[in-house]
């Protein structure tokens, strides 16, 4: 699935080292000067998953294809950029091509990389960014309030979504995201065909130094301005400039390094987790001698539609899907075991899938 995560963030705050870290390359280019990242970079990143392994190892499979996220880089944010100010439109214009935003907020003090504000201040940080995006949220809906005004005159049916979109601008005028109203199932659908840039799902990511990722308390002002604009996001403390240097190492030094550092995993593992959920996506998987593969597809799709994301052709011929709960795949090593179990169920297109289903399609060509 094509879906994306955008990171954003004001210049000089590791938005770009992040990226790199995440790449396992150095991808994008990470320098000391603002609007260093102009044009968006992409890159697709696995999902961790130790359940490929094991699945793999059960089917003695030739190959391991996790399932996937895009991250994209964006160019950097300042005041102003929602009037064109800095390379404000096309921030503005990447950001809105984005399913979801990791916010990077800088924590970490280094006299060798200029603030664009000259000093570190988080809250400010937050606030700026936060607030370009808020207005022009509220441009885009001030444009369209004007425009189904006037088609309300001859069509009363439209009022409802009148009176929506003038309760939402009064919630943005107050500083508050459109991800934070509430709004009824009809309402819902009026504020997804805005597709403003403050109803994104949004997570943040503060970037720390090894000394601050060891304080308990490091996060605590962000999850209290969180708290104030009422945003239940997860904030996340990553050292992004440590991560970067995991990342280029080899694999068996990598494990060293992160024994040192007395981790269990890179801290980056957490941000492409959390950003899976942030998505509100779930793996399936195939199994079998030739590959075992990770899908990802939206929580609450059908059977049809996770074999369309295989091929289009799975979802045209459907019949119907075998398949296995992971812990039934284990338990009892694989398809043929799983059968003889009685633990292989026979499912129609409707069946909703599950997180850690083990699925075999069966379709005409």
């Amino acid at each position: 699935m094509a879906l994306s995560i955008g990171i954003v963030g004001l210049p000089n705050v590791g938005k770009s080292t992040l990226f790199n870290a995440l790449l396992g390359a150095n991808q994008a280019a990470a320098s000391n000067f603002p609007f260093c990242t102009i044009e968006p970079n992409t890159g697709t990143v696995p999902v961790p998953d130790e359940r490929l392994d094991k699945l793999a190892s059960i089917e003695k499979s030739k190959q391991i294809v996790p399932a996937t996220v895009e991250f994209v880089d964006i160019a950097g944010l300042v005041r102003g950029a929602s009037q064109g100010q800095g390379l404000g439109n096309k921030f503005l214009s990447h950001i809105r091509e984005v399913d979801a935003i990791v916010m990077v907020i800088r924590l970490f003090s280094d006299e060798n990389i200029a603030h664009i504000s000259g000093n570190i201040h988080p809250e400010e940080d937050i606030e700026t960014i936060n607030t370009e995006l808020l207005l022009a949220d509220l441009q885009t809906l001030e444009q369209r309030i004007y425009k189904e005004e006037k088609a309300a005159k001859t069509d009363p049916k439209l009022q409802p979504k009148v009176s929506f979109y003038k309760k939402l601008k009064q919630h943005l005028d107050n500083g508050y995201s459109a991800r934070t109203i509430a709004a009824a199932n009809d309402e819902k659908n009026y504020l997804r065909e805005l597709q403003l840039l403050t109803s994104k799902p949004i997570m943040y990511v503060a970037n720390v130094d090894d000394n601050q990722i060891k304080d308990p308390d490091i996060l605590n002002p962000i999850k209290g301005i969180l708290a104030k604009e009422k945003e239940k996001a997860q904030v996340l403390g990553i050292d992004a400039k440590t991560e970067a240097e995991i990342a280029d190492l080899k694999p068996d030094e990598k494990k060293e390094y992160l024994r040192e550092l007395g981790l269990a995993e890179p801290g980056l593992n957490k941000i492409i987790r959390a950003g899976y959920e942030l998505l509100n996506l779930l793996t399936f998987f195939t199994a079998g001698e030739k590959e075992t593969r990770g899908w990802t597809i939206t929580a609450g799709s059908t059977a049809l539609e996770a074999a369309g994301v295989i091929h289009t052709d799975f979802a045209k011929g459907f019949i119907r899907a075998e398949t296995v709960n992971y812990n039934d795949f284990v338990k009892y090593n694989g398809w043929d075991g799983a059968g003889a179990a009685g633990k292989v169920r026979s499912e129609g297109r409707n069946y909703v899938v599950r997180d850690g289903d083990i699925m075999l399609f069966r379709f005409n060509v």
